[in-house]
């Protein structure tokens, strides 16, 4: 069946529909990871957006109940230049098409992903179109023009959990996965969690389940929270520290989570990572700015300012910190190296700290996990 992808700015892409069938609108953007397809779908910083993969052939592994990174996928429509019809690994259990229809998603093969993300690179991110109905390219280019975008919208709300819960309380999903090389490694009991040594309250904006199976990995006890709960409420829990997670959307449009979190400043150790670390830039006093096309995959080369190290992290956000917006008493610790944008930021006086990127990947390098200690070493440092 035919399928287009329709830009607000007029260009059209044709290719082939898989998945479920329909029209969905959102701002399209590009991810240049080669593997993980399945945790970018189920990424809820995704939400409101058509996904473009830059890796030619994907689908090739298919997908399984245990690589999601929430309950559902988030994106609203997925395109690819290959499909894979034939998934091989003995954890698949459904192909990309067919977990795509279980979910009513709809995507597209055949486009050329490559000219599209220089179309993007170069026009900047833009709303689109992806529809397999029967209409004209010009009435699908309206339809993207007509649909919601990215800037200004609250899509927090969509995602953030509806109540506080306890994560993982019988250590049954945090545990660390391997697979026996030999028999020396089939002796090593891999699945040993460490016992928890501080109890932190994690903000949900969007939270993905590898932040919270880190989070129990270092040591945390977690209670995730929904992101409308207030300073106060948290305060009354009395955690060891407040963590901020990732989330979709548009980090000014967030104006209850700014002002709790100005609630909880120097009041208890805070680290936010991606959608937490703009929220804290806004609690700061800062403010942010829409990337042209902005940063996603697993390749970006981020530089500790203090030690001039460079990591490789995987990130997914379409916005960045405004450094000129900060005031004095806060620092930037890192940047990225492709268009010098703040990637990491400190409170010069007061126990915060947060990173653009994505410590936990999922998918993407381990280069940053090192933060969730540091979060660790910073409470211990405090009590």
């Amino acid at each position: 069946m035919r399928a287009i992808l329709a830009l607000e700015d007029g260009r059209v892409f044709e290719g082939e529909s898989f998945g479920a069938t329909g029209t969905r609108v959102g701002e399209v953007c590009f991810n240049t990871s080669m593997t993980g397809y399945q945790e970018v779908l189920t990424d809820p910083s995704y939400r409101g957006q058509i996904v473009a993969m830059t890796y030619p052939l994907i689908g090739n592994y298919g997908t399984n109940a245990l690589d999601q990174e929430s309950a559902e996928p988030h994106v609203r429509g997925f395109v690819v230049e290959e499909l894979s019809e034939a998934p091989s690994s003995w954890r698949s259990e459904l192909s990309l098409d067919e977990y795509l229809r279980r979910w009513n998603i709809p995507g597209v093969q055949g486009i050329d992903t490559r000219a599209l993300t220089r179309h993007l690179r170069e026009r900047g991110a833009m709303k689109a179109c992806v529809t397999t109905e029967t209409m004209s390219e010009k009435e699908a280019v309206e339809e993207a023009i007509r649909g919601e975008g990215v800037v200004g919208m609250d899509y927090v709300r969509e995602v953030t959990a509806r109540e506080p819960y306890r994560w993982d309380p019988t250590d049954s999903q945090s545990l660390v996965w391997s697979v026996p090389r030999g028999p020396a490694d089939a002796e090593i009991d891999e699945h040993i969690l460490p016992p928890v040594r501080h109890q932190v309250v994690a903000y949900d904006y969007g939270m993905k389940e590898n932040i919270l199976r880190r989070l129990r990995q270092t040591g945390f006890g977690v209670t995730v929270v929904p992101a409308s709960t207030t300073a106060d409420e948290v305060l009354a829990m009395n955690p060891d520290g407040v963590f901020l997670s990732n989330g979709p959307g548009d980090p000014a449009a967030l104006e209850y989570a700014h002002e709790a979190v100005r609630g909880l400043m120097g009041k208890k150790p805070i680290f936010g990572i991606c959608l937490g670390h703009q929220v804290l830039g806004y609690a700061f006093g800062g403010r942010t700015f829409k990337l042209k096309f902005g940063h996603r995959g697993g390749n970006q080369p981020v530089q500790d300012l203090k030690t001039g190290k460079v990591a490789i992290t995987s990130q997914n956000h379409g916005f960045a910190v405004d450094a000129e917006s900060l005031p004095s008493e806060v620092e930037v610790t890192h940047v990225n190296l492709n268009d010098g944008t703040v990637e990491g930021l400190r409170h010069r006086e007061l126990p915060i700290f947060s990173v653009q990127y994505h410590p936990e990947a999922a998918p993407g390098p381990n280069d940053a996990s090192y933060f969730f200690k540091q979060f660790a070493d910073l409470i211990d440092e405090q009590r």
